[in-house]
């Protein structure tokens, strides 16, 4: 099997997953539980990508910059800093250990 086989068979995966979400009971999705997970969810994901795309470059594990610019944003945002700063300190954190040589 080649891989546009596979393809379609994603496309149509995701398609009917999304269909299947009309057919969900309205009571189901105004529960406080289900919004809790759903909420839950999507920092989960949201974190792991951020994670995934940091140490990563195609297969290999890579450490550098990134990593540090990571770091300095979350501690920025431990200190509950405004959106903006906290994305002002990460490239700040990324173009000064690039400057010092870490890739």
């Amino acid at each position: 099997m080649n891989v546009w086989f596979w393809i379609l068979v994603a496309c149509a995966a995701a398609y009917l997953t999304k269909l299947l979400g009309y057919l969900v009971p309205r009571k189901w999705l105004t529960n406080a539980r289900v919004a809790r997970v759903a909420g839950t969810l999507t920092i989960g994901l949201l974190a792991s990508l951020t994670v995934a795309n940091t140490v990563a470059t195609g297969q290999e594990m890579v450490l550098d910059a990134r990593l540090g610019a990571l770091v300095a944003a979350a501690i920025a945002l431990r200190f509950k800093a405004p959106f903006l700063v906290v994305v002002i300190v990460g490239a700040s954190a990324a173009a000064g250990l690039r400057l010092l040589g870490a890739a």
